[in-house]
């Protein structure tokens, strides 16, 4: 069973190196309007030249997974801005899919909480399916489409789950399918337990992306190890091996929190539960400190006794 590991957005360890750098609306309106365009400009080319040393700094170490920041583009779908962020940055999203293909780079993105389908309000969903082509956008022009993901969680409950759920369904389908094709879908940490994003995933012929620490915060009546075999299974029809998100509790008060590294103590079981199934997967980590709690993990997965360190971020168990 082989294992890789990946990080969020941005390495630590390299310095002024945000993917992340923003403009917002309220500095944007006070700027004069011959200025707007080109600040957002230059703005987002600082993020991309940030996503070059970033994915350079994942060359150099081996690390083949990677979430891309969903903040590159500052203002991309504001409803009174949504400038062209791809034809004057041609060549910069051109030299990220070279990167990204020739070390075989998985990329993804992971839109905010407010990106979902359950809404009754139809601007909210309008909203989704714009943020969702910028994604898109985003990974087509960097040419990571066979690999590339946007995860999402399936949204809020209103009150009524089931209501919600019919909804999430009927929104659904404003989405194109090139753009649903790419999508994942999550457990979340309150909401929607494993069970209920698993029968989703399911019926939308989605992948699962299984959050361990969401599990963990919300279960349900569930049995993960009867479920586990099934999310891996949702992901058969793509190019990619499953995908699983890690993290743990920053307190015990605080559960639903990130800490900044991951308790191998509290992963382990987890780890063991995969193993019975054999399975290659890949593993992202979520944790605050980013790429050093993931270096930190993969040390001391690969220090178990029959697990074998195979490059800087992959492990065979």
């Amino acid at each position: 069973m082989k294992i890789r590991f990946g990080y969020v957005a941005t390495a630590l360890d390299l310095w002024d190196a945000s993917p992340s750098k923003t403009l917002t609306f309220t500095r944007y309106g006070k700027l004069p309007k011959n200025e707007r365009i080109d600040t957002l400009k230059w703005v987002t080319a600082q993020n991309l030249t940030h996503t070059k040393r970033i994915l350079y700094y994942n060359i150099a170490h081996e690390i083949e997974l990677y979430r891309f920041s969903s903040g590159l583009v500052p203002l991309a779908t504001h409803p009174e801005v949504m400038w062209d962020f791809i034809t004057p940055f041609k060549k910069e999203w051109k030299e990220l899919g070279q990167l990204i293909q020739k070390f075989q780079i998985r990329p993804s993105f992971h839109p905010n909480q407010f990106t979902l389908f359950t809404s009754p309000r139809e601007e909210v969903t309008d909203n989704a399916v714009k943020d969702m082509e910028y994604h898109y956008k985003m990974l087509q022009a960097m040419n990571g489409l066979e690999k590339g993901v946007i995860n999402i969680h399936i949204g809020g409950a209103y009150g009524d789950k089931e209501t919600s759920l019919i909804r999430f369904h009927k929104n659904l389908k404003k989405l194109p399918n090139d753009f649903k094709k790419h999508m994942t879908l999550e457990n979340d940490d309150k909401t929607y337990n494993v069970e209920e994003t698993l029968l989703v995933c399911e019926q939308e012929n989605v992948p699962m992306v299984l959050d361990y620490h969401h599990f963990m915060a919300n279960k349900g009546e569930v049995a993960l190890e009867d479920y586990l075999p099934r999310i891996f299974d949702t992901w058969n029809h793509t190019k990619n091996v499953p995908k699983v998100h890690i993290s743990s509790p920053k307190s015990e008060k605080e559960f639903r929190s990130h800490a900044d590294f991951v308790s191998l103590e509290f992963v382990l079981p987890f780890f063991k539960m995969a193993k019975e199934l054999n399975q290659d997967f890949d593993i992202m980590i979520e944790a605050k400190q980013k790429n050093l709690a993931m270096q930190r993990l993969v040390e001391e997965v690969a220090s178990i006794r029959g697990v074998k360190r195979i490059t800087s971020s992959a492990v065979e168990w």
